[in-house]
């Protein structure tokens, strides 16, 4: 199963050719899934298993319907006390193990040694429409082994923009993992303040990330053991040598790491040219199939700067938006690092490691030539390119906003005008992109359409997820779904939601997001 499982819409009914019945039918009842947890076959020493501590007098906030349809869940189900029980910790799975991964990683560029899920528990996995496999998993359900000093919750706030985030990005089309639920208490956390208790169902092929890799470097059996179980549930055409490749468990190893290269490249790819910066790019939190994955001190920029941080933990600016390129690639030198343990030469692992600039700015370039209306790429697009986020950044214009009218601008340049603080330079810019637009004589009208289906209308900015948090405080899920139902298909404008893709408030400016949740 790939990301793309994890950005699909709702369940279409598909007939098995035996009388036009449905091939995956809906049920009614979260327990009528059929679990198992295929990583619970690992040797122990990859987790334990344990129960979630449920939360007191736990209350649905939010249920996502589409993800459900994913799994095979109707809208009858979401509303049923076990689904409820399930996502608060009270219940597992019927035929889940419930357990707790064991993982490391570098946090900063540290090495942190173990860490693990501290307060996630994976309930299992369960049959997905496109035949696959997604495993469910509770964060914020309670201490584990793994918590160190944490109390294993997570409090309302941070869950909201989980709950959101994921479900933004997989609007966007970038490869993320997904919500199911959201369910929230009036059981008390302690962090700067005291806050309420809340914890987000999330879904996702597998939740292995690189320090999970980590983890095990050095220790080749079950080193081999991980990457076995990776590779055959998720990577199994890595298996095949094709013609004049490495061949035997060298051929596999550099083939995996190949795609893992790749996936990631387009992903960070993908985050650049929506505005997004991740926050926390540490090795624990980055998917092993080049999912967008833990979502904490996220953001997507509006005034554009290129050294934009959005963790306010992230003193030096490690993770800011124009290093996420090259932590993504020294985040898999680490990954890399340990898969010599499994008789890969660290030449041949370095040459795989050398493709990832290429992957990434064939991704970074395509999507700027959608998102710029082009039809092909040539060579002084790319200074055209570099000028705009000159242009951007010295006027610290709205991100999504700029892009969005620029479809526009050629003809009717006053929209996006506004947007700059020096009009005369961006109309500097804009004549020379009218330049390069005439030299493909493309109609005007089809490309306005086809960049606007490339420039998001509306992106979770950090003030609409703040009025979020404030409703759900209140126990008001109306802005989450007014959120879900926009950011579902953010390139589509709907009436009378002209808010929701205005300049952020001033108030914004004041909101900051930490490692704290």
């Amino acid at each position: 199963m790939n990301s793309q499982a994890l950005r699909e819409d709702a369940l279409a009914p598909q007939a098995d050719g035996c009388g036009g019945r449905p091939a995956f039918a809906l049920k009614r009842s979260i327990l009528q899934l059929q679990a198992e947890n295929s990583y619970a076959g690992l040797p122990p020493e990859f987790y334990t298993r344990l129960q979630a501590r449920p939360l007191n007098d736990p209350r649905l906030l939010h249920a996502n319907s589409e993800v459900a349809a994913m799994i095979g869940l109707s809208e009858q189900a979401l509303r049923q006390p076990d689904f409820l029980e399930v996502c608060s910790g009270q219940r597992p799975l019927n035929g889940g193990k419930t357990l707790a991964a064991v993982y490391s990683g570098h946090q900063f560029g540290i090495w942190a040694g173990q860490l693990g899920d501290g307060r996630a528990h994976l309930l299992g996995e369960v049959p997905a429409r496109d035949g696959g496999m997604l495993e469910l998993q509770l964060k914020g359900a309670g201490r584990t082994p793994y918590s160190r000093m944490g109390d294993g919750r997570a409090v309302l706030r941070s869950s909201v923009r989980e709950y959101l985030a994921s479900e933004a990005m997989a609007g966007l089309g970038i490869a993320t993992t997904r919500a199911l639920a959201l369910v929230v208490s009036d059981d008390p956390v302690y962090r700067e303040t005291v806050e309420t208790a809340a914890i987000v169902t999330r879904v996702s092929p597998t939740f292995v990330r690189f320090g999970t890799f980590e983890h095990w470097s050095g220790q080749p059996e079950p080193l081999q053991a991980l990457f076995d179980y990776v590779v055959d549930r998720f990577y199994p055409e890595c298996r095949d040598a094709p013609s004049g490749d490495v061949p035997g468990q060298e051929g596999v190893v550099l083939r995996f790491l190949d795609e893992v290269v790749r996936r990631t490249a387009v992903m960070v790819a993908d985050w650049q040219t929506a505005g997004f910066c991740h926050g926390v790019m540490n090795t624990d939190n980055m998917s092993i199939l080049g999912l967008t994955i833990d979502y904490g001190p996220y953001g997507f920029m509006d005034a554009f700067h290129a050294g934009h941080v959005c963790n306010h933990s992230d003193t030096q600016g490690r993770y800011a938006w124009n290093r996420q390129p090259s932590v993504a690639l020294w985040n898999l030198y680490r990954l890399a690092g340990g898969l010599i343990a499994l008789g890969a030469k660290p030449d041949a692992l370095k040459d795989r490691l050398q493709r990832f600039e290429p992957l990434f700015l064939q991704a970074y370039r395509d999507n700027m030539r959608r998102k710029f209306g082009l039809l092909r790429w040539e060579e002084g697009d790319a200074q055209l390119l570099d000028d705009w986020w000159s242009l951007l950044h010295n006027g610290r214009m709205d991100f999504t906003l700029s892009f969005r009218r620029l479809a526009e601008a050629p003809e009717r340049p006053d929209e996006w005008l506004e947007l700059s603080p020096e009009p005369e330079e961006a109309r500097q810019w804009l004549a020379q992109y009218r330049e390069r637009l005439a030299r493909e004589a493309r109609p005007a009208q089809e490309r306005i359409e086809a960049m606007r289906r490339a420039n998001p209308l509306y992106v979770l900015r950090n003030h609409l997820a703040e009025q979020a948090i404030r409703a759900a405080q209140q126990g008001d899920a109306s802005e989450i779904e007014t959120l879900m139902r926009l950011l579902r298909d953010p390139y589509t404008e709907v009436p009378d939601r002209e808010s929701y893709a205005a300049l952020p408030p001033d108030w914004a400016a004041d909101l900051s997001v930490s490692c704290s949740s």
